[in-house]
């Protein structure tokens, strides 16, 4: 079948409507009969993997698994609430949960205190010994929850209710919310809505605290199974094509991730039934535990995907040549459409979307089109696959006020559902990927993250090492022309139809080795290279330096609180402060997963945060020991700058020699 008829006959079997009935179908697996809920390792979860698995088989999909990962499971089912509201009216309200341990036997009694933010200042003077905590939470646009669950469970507390006052579940004051936890199981916690969360503080208001009824069954318990499911369309060759997207869900979860899900196995039943034959082998993996699966981890999210690829099934690191994968693919984020990738696919994926036939118009879903963006992030689980080796992309879906307002609550429902958009992603992925499959090698460019690397080195204070930085920049001009011939050759290849085995392992080769040698995250999770941080620290300090130097502490205070994860320090008790740094530079590879390795410095500017909020309380001027220490820690960041760019410097040489190599052979 040429490759016109090959995308008519595909794009003629493609069947959203099947999709769609998927997706609802997932929704009738949970394990809290109101909420939904198809957490890590609970039966909800395995009997969703079962019933995908045949589905898969139905699809026409081959070699059908259920590969078992362990994991930390957490099953939720149920936290219900009753209290008299200021008028005598007896409420029963629903309340969320995070991934901890709370168990009632039935419903009993709590004094319920409100605790305004529950920040460590909160807590002066009060008692909350045993008692049920209420505290407001913006996660988006101040902190994570960790961190005052910690505050509350040091305080003594039975558990923290956080109401989510802005950043996420903002569709409707009756939105609870659910994050991943990323902090201990025997740190209880719980969401209530505005709406909830008003009536109940109208009676606190009136008499101080109250007292309620409150049943809840939350368990999290370490070391527990659960399976990734996977089936193959079988190809010419042992070389793969990945199509993932995770099946655990917060609440009904229809966009996230149902409809994915339900998209790749619709795919594969499209291209099945169209007669295409690969030449690579595709897999289509439905991943456990995405949105949570270890306790006591900052990256506590995407354990199945990374098990997959480090753990469960680490040869298709050497064999997959690509990874397309899925999250919230059936909702109009914004006028223009993304698709996010690797560095080293931005190339192909431009040349594909300049090339794509008349009858996949992105127009008709998304008025400005559709364009190409990178890095990928850390949110979803291509980013645990691309750190294995694996070049990677997502369909964009942090864009637009989807993720402010219906993400993670029970508004993530079929009610948002646009079929336009839906079907325009199966034609376009589905389309990506017979391209992929068809491309004789691997159409990776390595040019483009020694491009982008070299326009993110930005010296901030003049004083680091000159020499070594336009060295490094050579070097990094050199890398790119030479990564940019090694394209060319790909093209050429393709366009030939002509194999090259040695040039794509040697490419996937490059691309694992830069993984490893250049990603790196700060304490927000943002993808970085590794002198990013050191630079963004720099220019906030030379920021606070100028501030203090002029008497402003509020406004030092405000540069000081971008320097790494310094904004913790602002807010609650340098115990919470220390747990939540310690447990990213001091555990276990295997239980910080993703993020192992991946922030390498570390400012603790706790003493200088309070030190400065108490003289500005006061009023002080007397600001020389402050100014004394920014400038500490700046001489510090400097020798960290100069050790970044050394390491940069030595890296570049070595994939630079490996290029030239491959170039020659």
């Amino acid at each position: 079948m040429d490759k016109t008829n090959a995308i008519n006959a595909y794009l003629q079997a493609v069947d959203v409507e099947y999709s769609y009935r998927l997706a609802k179908k997932m929704e009738t697996y949970k394990t809290n009969p109101v909420l939904g809920f198809r957490t890590a390792g609970s039966p909800a979860e395995i009997e969703t993997g079962r019933m995908l698995a045949r589905e898969m088989e139905a699809a026409g999909l081959k070699d059908i698994h259920m590969d078992e990962l362990i994991l930390d499971s957490w099953e939720f089912k149920r936290a219900v609430m009753r209290f008299a509201d200021r008028d005598g009216q007896m409420r029963e309200i629903q309340l969320g949960a995070y991934q901890t341990n709370f168990v009632t036997e039935g419903f009993q009694e709590f004094e319920v205190v409100d605790l305004g933010r529950g920040t460590a200042e909160d807590y002066e003077g009060r008692d909350v010994w045993g008692k049920l905590v209420l505290a407001d939470i913006n996660q988006r646009d101040e902190w994570w929850i960790n961190f005052p669950v910690y505050q509350a469970h040091l305080k003594g507390a039975a558990a923290l209710i956080a109401v989510q006052g802005g950043g996420y579940g903002e569709v409707d004051e009756a939105a609870l919310n659910a994050q991943d936890i990323a902090g201990p199981a025997d740190a209880p916690a719980f969401s209530m809505s505005q709406a909830d969360a008003r009536l109940l503080r109208e009676r606190i208001q009136e008499e101080g605290s109250v007292k309620v009824l409150f049943d809840a069954e939350s368990r999290v318990e370490r070391e527990r199974p659960a399976y990734n499911v996977w089936g193959v369309i079988p190809g010419e060759s042992q070389e793969k094509i990945l199509l993932t997207a995770h099946y655990d869900s917060y609440f009904a979860g229809f966009q996230d991730d149902n409809t994915a899900v339900s998209m790749i196995i619709s795919m594969a039943r499209s291209l099945i039934a169209s007669g295409y034959r690969p030449r690579r082998t595709i897999v289509v993996c439905a991943m456990a535990a995405e949105e949570w699966g270890i306790i006591n981890s900052k990256y506590d999210w995407s354990t199945g995907a990374w098990q997959q690829m480090f753990k469960v099934r680490p040869q298709w690191r050497r064999e997959a040549v690509a990874d397309l994968n899925f999250e919230l693919p059936a909702y109009v984020h914004d006028r223009r459409d993304a698709i996010r990738g690797t560095y080293e696919f931005k190339d192909f994926l431009e040349e594909f979307l300049r090339n794509l036939p008349q009858e996949v118009d992105p127009r008709e879903a998304y008025p400005d089109g559709i364009t190409v963006c990178a890095p990928i992030e850390t949110w979803s689980d291509d980013f645990s696959v691309a750190i294995s080796g694996v070049p990677s992309l997502v369909n964009d879906f942090s864009g637009g006020s989807f993720m402010e307002t219906h993400y993670h609550s029970q508004f993530d429902n079929d009610d948002f559902y646009d079929e336009k958009v839906y079907r325009f992603h199966h034609q376009l992925y589905g389309l990506l990927l017979m391209e992929l499959d068809q491309a004789a090698v691997a159409p990776v460019n390595p040019a483009e993250i020694f491009r982008q690397l070299r326009r993110s080195i930005r010296p901030v204070t003049g004083e680091e090492d000159e020499t070594a930085i336009r060295s490094l920049l050579l070097r990094l001009t050199e890398a790119e022309e030479l990564g940019d011939r090694l394209y060319r050759r790909v093209r050429e290849r393709n366009r030939a139809g002509q194999a090259d085995p040695a040039l794509q392992r040697g490419l996937l080769n490059l691309f694992q080795k830069s993984q490893d040698y250049f990603v790196r995250l700060d304490w927000q999770d943002s993808v970085l290279f590794p002198q990013e941080a050191v630079q963004n620290n720099l220019r906030s300090l030379r920021a606070a330096e100028k501030c203090l130097e002029a008497g402003d502490t509020a406004q030092a205070l405000e540069a000081i609180y971008r320097i790494d994860n310094s904004r913790y320090a602002f807010l609650f008790d340098e115990e919470v402060y220390r747990y939540f740094t310690e447990y990213v530079l001091n555990q276990p590879a295997d239980r910080l997963q993703w993020g192992a390795g991946r922030i390498v410095h570390h400012e603790n500017l706790f003493g200088l945060v309070e030190r400065l909020k108490a003289k500005h309380r006061r009023g002080s001027t007397d600001l020389a020991e402050e100014i004394c220490l920014i400038k500490e820690v700046e001489e510090q960041q400097k020798v960290c700058y100069d050790d970044d760019i050394q390491y940069i410097a030595r890296s570049v040489e070595k994939l630079t020699g490996e290029m030239k190599k491959l170039e020659e052979g």
